[in-house]
């Protein structure tokens, strides 16, 4: 593929399989760019979680499919502006159950240089879990919670 016919793609996936870093990462890989940056979110049991007693046996997502969609795009459209050498982007995020150490969101970005990837890839991470319509419930041995990203503008607004 030479560089004329690698046109910019955002790549955005919510789906119940099991996500794989290496379909996520071969997606933005591009002839013109020598940095690709990963951002992998895996469940993992957390010392609060041991701490308050509660054994956290698997998490469950649900979304608004069409607005968050919409929203991932938003994402994209906010990085190509904020880092135009930005190539590609793509997002998967799971929904469903996720057992423990599986990855609940993958974020990939290739650019010409790491700082621009790099960044970009935080942006992206931190506005997802701020604007899309994405809820986390965790499921315990005997009973469940839902969680709200405190980074989420909505959650704060009552407040």
């Amino acid at each position: 593929m030479d560089e004329s016919e690698d046109v910019p793609k955002d790549f955005i996936k919510l789906k119940s399989e099991k996500l794989s870093v290496d379909e996520v990462s071969e997606l933005v890989i591009s002839p013109c760019c020598g940095a690709v940056s990963l951002f992998i979110g895996e469940f993992n049991i957390s010392e609060l979680d041991l701490w308050m007693w509660k054994k956290v046996v698997h998490l469950e997502y649900e979304a608004y499919m069409s607005m968050a969609e919409t929203e991932i795009k938003k994402i994209c459209r906010d990085v190509r502006q904020k880092w135009p050498s930005v190539r590609h982007i793509a997002v998967h995020h799971r929904l469903g159950v996720v057992p423990i150490t599986e990855a609940s969101v993958i974020i990939a970005v290739s650019s010409p240089r790491r700082a621009e990837s790099l960044e970009a890839v935080m942006y992206c991470i931190n506005t997802l879990k701020a604007s899309v319509p994405i809820w986390k419930k965790e499921i315990y041995e005997d009973e469940y919670s839902w969680k709200e990203n405190k980074e989420c503008f909505w959650a704060n607004s009552g407040k």
